[in-house]
């Protein structure tokens, strides 16, 4: 059974850093790009962050350029995303998910597998 599982979040104050965590089973995800799209409360799901499959390539939304930073471990099977100098309008539930290509998206439509998605709430 194919399983993502998104883990780190939590309670931080604005300024503050987080690093979320997804772990990948039951199939490898080393030939695909991921990504990670949050949710707030009221709002829809927005494109944060990708890395193709190999890491070579990265994109980010303009709204956590510079203070966030996807990686991955594909002998691990898991995708990161280190997240520094948090603000409040970063809260939201944040999903991993996996790419249907190898290469970057910032679109949900081209990811096929997701997270059930971890909270991260910023305190201003």
């Amino acid at each position: 059974q194919v399983q993502l599982v998104e883990s780190g979040g939590g309670l931080v104050q604005a300024g503050g850093s987080l690093r979320l965590s997804c772990a990948a089973s039951g199939r490898t995800f080393s030939n695909y790009a991921r990504g990670w799209f949050r949710q707030a409360p009221g709002k829809e799901r927005e494109f944060v962050a990708t890395i193709s499959w190999n890491g070579g390539s990265t994109n980010y939304a303009d709204s956590v350029k510079g203070r966030f930073t996807i990686s991955r471990d594909n002998a691990k099977n898991t995708v990161f995303l280190q997240m520094n100098s948090l603000k409040a309008e970063d809260t939201a539930v944040y999903y991993c998910a996996k790419g249907r290509s190898s290469g970057t998206s910032y679109y949900s439509v081209d990811y096929d597998y997701w997270g059930q998605g971890t909270q991260v709430t910023v305190s201003s």
